[in-house]
Parts: C-alpha cells; sequence; structure tokens
C-alpha cells in the first residue's frame, strides 16, 4: 500500500489495519485506501453531495450513521496502471470482494437498498452504528466505542 492508505489506516481500529493489511498481502494488486476515518461534518458534506451540493450521491448516511465516523469502516480501490480504479467494473473489484471475507471483513456492497462496493468493515460490527455507539462517542470518544467492541483476529 501507499503512504496515504497507510496513514488512512492510522486512524481506524487496529484490528480493522490489521484485516485491512492481511486482505492487501492476499490481492494480485496494489490496493488504495481511498477513505477510513471521517468527522461528523466530513460525513455531513459527503451526505449534502447530490442533495443540496452538486455532485451524485455517494452515501445514505449522515454525520453519525457511518461507520467510519467510529474509525470501523474503510473505502478501498485498486490501483491499476499506477491511477485508483474508480469503476468498480473489473476483475479486482471480484477479487477484493471474494477475499475480504477470509479476513474478517464485510462490505457494503451486498447492502440491498445502497450498495456501496469500495466499503469494508469488521464482520462483527453492525453494518451502521447504534445509539449506544453514538452515546459512548459523545460521552468518551474513539477509544470508548472501540473498548465497547469485541473484535478478534480474524
Amino acid at each position: 500500500m501507499d503512504a496515504n492508505s497507510e496513514s488512512r489506516l492510522d486512524d481506524v481500529h487496529p484490528e480493522l489495519a490489521r484485516r485491512i493489511d492481511q486482505l492487501s498481502t492476499m490481492l494480485s494488486f496494489q490496493l488504495a485506501i481511498t477513505q477510513g476515518l471521517r468527522t461528523y461534518a466530513q460525513q455531513d458534506a459527503l451526505y449534502a453531495q447530490g442533495r443540496t451540493l452538486p455532485g451524485k450521491v455517494v452515501t445514505e448516511a449522515r454525520g453519525g450513521y457511518s461507520m467510519h465516523n467510529f474509525g470501523l469502516a474503510v473505502d478501498v480501490a485498486p490501483y491499476v496502471d499506477g491511477m485508483i480504479d474508480w469503476d468498480g467494473k473489473d476483475a479486482r473489484w471480484s477479487e477484493i470482494l471474494a477475499k475480504a471475507p477470509s479476513c474478517g471483513l464485510a462490505e457494503g456492497a451486498a447492502w440491498r437498498s445502497f450498495p456501496d462496493e469500495p466499503h469494508l468493515y469488521p464482520q462483527e460490527v453492525p453494518d451502521s452504528p447504534t445509539d449506544a455507539m453514538r452515546e459512548l462517542f459523545s460521552t468518551g470518544g474513539l477509544t470508548a466505542v472501540w473498548n465497547s467492541l469485541t473484535l478478534s483476529q480474524a
């Protein structure tokens, strides 16, 4: 992985970072981490895209309703000829989705209402944050949320 990807992994839950590293070593191409931890404000800005701001809709989650806000999700993409492939339509994307479960990763591509192909998160956590997680975050930050989880090494 490149330096930007490694930097993004530094900000997410350590077990998620370990699993993404594991996945990266299993792939036949270089993996990019395009998104990791996001603030509520960053999430709200993404939510506004395609609604009140120009662009296409890229998320259904407002701030506090994405696992990115809790360092429990990353978005990934393959590199093709030194460039990030945003298309999501070739065999590299299929390889990511095929190998992610063996690393203990669930993927947003399976979501029915708003499939999110590049989105990976630990299998043990829900696909969206709970009220309890938001409350823990408001009182104790990321550390409190992370300490409340049981993530085993996959």
